[in-house]
């Protein structure tokens, strides 16, 4: 039961209290994260229309049917521990993935719209008003999953809104007791998922950087697994992710010994999915009450996750979503779940049998230690974490080479995911495959535009290779793959190791993982004298990401003559991206005189190493590319 009592305020006159939040998500469309984009700031400015309307229509008919509004507080410890564990995910999160941080005003004004939306739609419905920390879990579930890029951003805000709504509207009757169907964060993400899907605008939204990024911090699996202990104990619903998980794993071996490879590619269970195995169909409101149904409940999450992600990846549609679509059918299952096992005697064949004296307290202490035997079992063989043997290039393109399912598809899906995080080995990788075209269907534009990022990484066997392709050649070179695997498997000592003995490529690559956090804790200042030390050693990538970081000021006041010094170094080893940039420098007389004729001939350079962006600079006198670009 919560802890509440009623308040001193009652009346008509409380219906201007959402006032307050509303005035507040007001004032926070005049911060400058909010400015950034016009788009965004409509968004706000028309939520708040949209609920000083709904307050005056409601006031008015409070005032006309003299109603006695009332609130009362009620703390839930299902939603503040909820709270807890949410918000430690999100800080260890942004510790290695900076936009999270971007992202935080974001979601301090989904808790505010949160909290005035209730309030209105609960004095629609009733005299009272519970106040507690009920928004907190249903907007830190929702971003945890799915977030809508800023030009979108009014569809977050009635992504939130259908959450309370299916809360409040769509209810039964269990136990005697009037509650929710639905989870209500796993109703509206679903709901939405669906609609993505149908229009096949899932790039609206940041939900495949989700997934992705989810997995840079080193122990995110660890963490989550912590926090999820901790709400277990509290309300017993570990059968639920045990079962999950279990199902997950079986499902992975039974795949694996079939084919020869992994199902889910390089793990056996998706961080994301561990996350939803956690903390979003364990509550216990919405899921079965007996410890058999729970049982069920949990394999049926597992099972339908596996089943999604495959037809998922047979229509072309990300796959992310897998962990989503399923979660308002199993909370439509929950009561024939209960009823199908006690009809059965389930209760009394099945778990009460294996431990007829336990309590339902100790049955769940006991899930516990089953399950944390489970986890460490999967740690310590690494069938979840970084070193799985599927993070590995090579493993794939063995499975390619002896033709096993999926292996050619997923060697070139893997290829693809580390170029587009800014590694210039597999974006050579990339272009061999896409340019041979004899494991993939050929693709010249492609293969060109991978080798062209390569080159511009500061790989020089890419840069080889795209004039071998433009000049009709078929002969590619290949890079050393030592440190490819050392990058897949987020290993930082072996680029350590190679740094240290000054391999440039290695000491980029280390700084990379500091600025980025992946592997190691964010360190900006490491990788800054990281850059700088591959800069000296002569990879230009890095002189190109020292004068970015000065040109940007991240972490650091902007030094302009820094900037260009370190474009200018680029430039000179033959990155062309470099080259327009300080020629974009001279040109629009930023932290440098003003020089046109300087100016043109380094955008000249820059489009005959075959930079477009370059050759479309030189036909305007504005050209589009930025020098932030």
């Amino acid at each position: 039961m919560p802890f509440a009592f009623s308040n001193l305020l009652r009346g008509p006159a409380l219906i201007q209290l959402p006032l307050y939040p509303t005035a507040l998500l007001l004032l926070l469309s005049f911060l400058p994260r909010i400015r950034e984009s016009q788009a965004l700031v409509w968004s706000f400015w028309g939520v708040c229309g949209g609920l000083l309307v709904w307050q005056l229509v409601l006031g008015g008919l409070v005032r006309r049917e003299r109603r006695e509004l009332t609130f009362e507080v009620a703390l839930r410890k299902n939603h503040y521990l909820q709270l807890v564990a949410h918000s430690s995910v999100f800080l260890y999160w942004g510790w290695y993935w900076p936009e999270v941080a971007n992202h935080a005003w974001l979601i301090a004004a989904q808790v505010v719209f949160a909290y005035a939306f209730d309030m209105l739609l609960s004095w629609s419905r009733r005299d009272v008003w519970r106040l507690g920390f009920g928004p907190f879990p249903i907007i830190f579930s929702t971003n945890l999953f799915l977030w809508f890029r800023d030009d979108w951003f009014a569809l977050q805000f009635l992504m939130v809104g259908v959450g309370f709504l299916g809360k409040e509207l769509v209810t039964w009757t269990r136990d005697g007791r009037r509650t929710h169907i639905f989870n209500p964060s796993g109703l509206s993400l679903s709901l939405f998922a669906v609609a993505l899907i149908l229009a096949g605008r899932s790039d609206l939204t940041w939900g495949q950087e989700i997934a992705l990024t989810l997995r840079y911090p080193e122990h995110m699996y660890v963490v989550i697994f912590l926090l999820g202990l901790m709400v277990q104990y509290v309300f017993s619903v570990t059968l639920m992710t045990l079962s999950a998980a279990a199902t997950l794993y079986v499902m992975g071996v039974v795949y694996s010994a079939a084919t020869g490879v992994y199902f889910f590619v390089d793990t056996s269970i998706p961080i994301a999915v561990f996350l939803g195995l956690h903390l979003l169909v364990t509550d216990p409101s919405t899921s079965p009450r007996t410890p058999c149904g729970r049982v069920l409940f949990g394999g049926l999450y597992g099972a339908s996750v596996f089943a999604l992600y495959a037809l998922l990846g047979q229509l072309g549609v990300p796959t992310f979503y897998d962990k989503l679509l399923c979660v308002p059918l199993l909370n439509l299952s929950v009561r024939a779940l209960d009823r199908f096992v006690q009809s059965l005697g389930a209760e009394s064949f099945g778990l009460d049998r294996v431990w007829p004296s336990m309590s339902p307290r100790q049955l769940n202490l006991g899930s516990m230690a089953v399950w944390t035997v489970l986890f460490v079992g999967l740690l310590t063989t690494e069938a979840v974490g970084s070193r799985h043997e599927g993070s590995n290039p090579a493993f794939w393109e063995q499975a390619c080479s002896e033709g096993l399912r999926g292996g050619c598809r997923t060697l070139l899906v893997r290829q693809s995911n580390n170029c587009r995080e800014g590694f210039a080995w597999s974006c050579n990788e990339l272009g061999i495959l896409l340019a041979e075209g004899d494991v993939v269907e050929g693709d010249p534009p492609g293969a060109a535009a991978s080798f062209a990022q390569a080159c511009e990484l500061g790989l020089g066997v890419g840069c080889a290779n795209a004039e071998a392709l433009a000049a009709g050649k078929g002969n590619f070179g290949r890079a050393s793959t030592s440190l490819a695997y050392a990058w897949a498997y987020q290993d930082a000592d072996p680029l350590r190791d190679a740094c240290d003995a000054s391999d440039p490529e290695a000491c980029h690559l280390l700084a990379s993982a500091y600025r980025e956090g992946r592997g190691v804790a964010r360190d900006e200042t490491l990788a800054r004298e990281l850059f700088s030390q591959s800069c000296d050693l002569g990879w230009a990538a890095s002189c190109t990401s020292l004068a970015e970081i000065y040109l940007r000021g991240e972490g650091v006041p902007v030094d302009e003559d820094r900037a260009a010094d370190g474009f200018s170094r680029a430039c000179d080893a033959g990155e062309a991206m470099s080259c327009l940039r300080l020629g974009l420098m001279y040109r629009l007389g930023r932290g440098l005189a003003p020089d046109p004729t300087r100016a043109t001939a380094l955008i000249e350079q820059a489009c005959s190493m075959g930079l477009a962006d370059a050759c479309q600079g030189l036909e305007s006198s504005v050209p589009s590319p930025s020098p932030n670009r």
